[in-house]
């Protein structure tokens, strides 16, 4: 399958919600020290990783216009994510909006069933997608958002966040492949996400999230790597 496959019917990063809770131990990835042991020492980075929040904003800047461009006679086009022609997607990174901001808020998110969001806006869904990924910014900039573990999938929040924003970034590839439409990630959006999926990826896999991981030539660009990590084809055309 050319892109994330399918968990409880839904197809995207949302299914990591059914990841193993004990793959993640607290906000760290690194084994706890042993008793008496010298504490590690750290070195602070010189660039440190900027909030979640400003790379969500910077990432529906850059999905906006492409989503905001889909017409009417293209909604039934295939995706690359193959259980999903552009109206299902559509719904669905609507619904992936809307539930992380109750994520943000340390709260359980109901994936059970996706909205449909285009059927009930009609022509202003763009619109209110616009207003969604607002609102997502600003649960995610909420003080503490970023804190602690998120809802009941025990997984950091950071992680949370990004999860978040790789569906906003790779979903918006996906629509501008089915649509024709050029699309740029937002800047530090792809180091980020590469980071995640780096992270989340083994598992993922196991779990049917994610397709395996599809070789990339020589020099492909960062996105075309991020896109072949969640088992996408960079080069996928709709045909």
């Amino acid at each position: 399958m050319n892109g994330m496959n399918g968990m409880n019917g839904m197809n995207g990063t949302n299914g990591m919600q059914d990841i193993p809770h004990d793959t993640y131990s607290g906000a760290s990835a690194h084994p706890a020290p042993r008793a008496g042991a010298e504490p590690p020492r750290t070195t602070p980075s010189a660039h440190p990783a900027p909030p979640i929040s400003a790379l969500l904003a910077a990432a529906a800047e850059a999905a906006l216009p492409v989503l905001r461009a889909v017409r009417e006679d293209q909604l039934g086009r295939p995706t690359p994510c193959a259980e999903y022609d552009v109206r299902a997607l559509l719904n669905h990174l609507f619904h992936v909006v809307v539930a992380f901001q109750t994520l943000a808020a340390k709260k359980d998110a109901d994936f059970s069933r996706t909205p449909d969001r285009l059927g009930e806006y009609g022509t202003q869904w763009p619109d209110r997608f616009a207003a969604e990924t607002a609102r997502l910014v600003e649960a995610w900039a909420a003080p503490g958002a970023e804190d602690g573990l998120t809802g009941g999938m025990n997984l950091p929040a950071r992680t949370v966040g990004a999860m978040v924003l790789l569906d906003l970034t790779v979903h918006a590839w996906d629509v501008a492949r089915a649509t024709g439409q050029p699309y740029v990630p937002a800047d530090g959006c792809v180091a980020e996400l590469r980071a995640l999926v780096a992270q989340m990826g083994p598992t993922a896999r196991t779990m049917n999230v994610f397709a395996e991981p599809l070789p990339v030539p020589p020099g492909a660009g960062d996105l075309d790597v991020l896109l072949a990590e969640t088992g996408r084809d960079p080069q996928w055309t709709a045909g």
